[in-house]
């Protein structure tokens, strides 16, 4: 009797437990964009289906991982991030896989891999656009067979591991370089979830701010709090680290006024430059601003139906992308120049943030 106790208790610890209702902390906004995070995490959480998460460096994707992890029956087992990129390519199968005493000089003493760690659980691939393509061809065996070998065995070890991925580069341009295995990536991008950049979502940055301010003072470190002038000032930035740049900046400003109130005067220079030539641009507005922009806003769309309707195409073929961005440095020369340079002026008669010109400026070299 006491074996079979024994064993019906065994059998009860294998069975997952009851998936959890998604856990978004971390991903903080009220914006269309991350709303669609939030909703393609709980659409996917509870399956065994691989996730491919892409996004820019710093927009939260091992985030997104974690989230899918807690909310999945996967929970109370063991989430083990691994960042491939970081890991030398001598290295990674054994990481990876674990490997046997004396395998290879320096293997001292039998160790598991991440897999063995991770079983029950979730494995979270970071940066798998960074896998060298030996590796690439072992991961796909796993996947497809859910069994692996330690490096210097030959012993099969059968897997119970759910796989999540994430990276920020161009997959299918690196399919195309050679870079990374075509099958590889289709068994990695089962459901992809796409984290915006921070600049494509700048109304979260109120909330993302109060979410940040609320973790350090969990962690019994100094708050802080914004003026809604440096908020607003923050909102136009382009942050090209993303979520984490403002997470260092919040980090920083604590230090620097611990439980104060941060004005924009408190803000690191790049950001009160920023405030000072938007003030510039207010003083040097023209005076015929509207009626200015009312006839940019005609010129733009005679110069859109003329250049695009009226084109005809080459029997030999054209570049399509490169021709459209021409029409597009076309455009914003012609508002800069009736703005006099001044580009958030320009930007109004575009119909865009000024941060977005201000990237299409420096993408175009303008």
């Amino acid at each position: 009797m006491d074996s079979l106790q024994a064993l019906q208790h065994k059998q009860q610890n294998h069975v997952k437990s009851a998936p959890r209702s998604p856990d978004n902390k971390g991903l903080a906004g009220s914006s269309e964009a991350i709303k669609q995070v939030r909703f393609l995490i709980d659409q996917v959480a509870d399956s065994d289906a691989t996730v491919l998460i892409l996004g820019e460096s710093g927009t939260g994707k091992e985030v997104v991982a974690r989230a899918l992890h807690r909310a999945s029956s996967r929970h109370n087992h063991a989430f083990v991030p691994v960042n491939c990129g970081a890991i030398p390519a001598e290295l990674l199968e054994s990481e990876l896989f674990g490997h046997e005493k004396g395998a290879f000089t320096g293997a001292l003493a039998t160790r598991q891999g991440r897999f063995e760690m991770a079983e029950g659980g979730t494995l979270f691939l970071d940066e798998i656009g960074d896998m060298p393509m030996p590796m690439q061809v072992k991961l796909l065996r796993v996947l497809q067979e859910r069994s692996f070998e330690r490096v210097g065995s030959n012993k099969t070890i059968h897997c119970d591991v759910r796989v999540i991925s994430a990276t920020h580069r161009d997959i299918e341009q690196a399919i195309v370089e050679n870079l990374f295995r075509e099958d590889l990536f289709y068994r990695l991008n089962v459901f992809p979830i796409e984290m915006p950049a921070l600049r494509e979502r700048v109304e979260d940055i109120p909330l993302l701010i109060k979410e940040l301010s609320s973790r350090l003072k969990k962690n019994k470190r100094a708050t802080v709090t914004l003026t809604p002038d440096a908020v607003n000032i923050l909102m136009q930035h382009t942050w090209p680290g993303n979520v984490r740049e403002l997470a260092n900046l919040i980090e920083r400003v604590a230090i620097i006024k611990p439980n104060g109130l941060v004005d924009v005067a408190d803000l690191p220079a790049k950001f009160r430059e920023f405030s000072v030539s938007d003030e510039i641009v207010v003083e040097q507005a023209p005076e015929n601003f509207l009626e200015l922009a009312q006839e940019m806003e005609d010129k733009l769309e005679q110069a859109v139906v003329q250049k695009v309707f009226s084109a005809q195409l080459p029997e030999e073929g054209m570049d399509l992308k490169e021709y459209l961005n021409e029409v597009e440095i076309s455009l914003i020369k012609q508002a800069l120049d009736e703005c006099n340079g001044v580009v958030a002026h320009a930007a109004k008669l575009l119909n865009m943030r000024r941060t977005t010109l201000v990237e299409k400026l420096k993408k175009f070299d303008l």
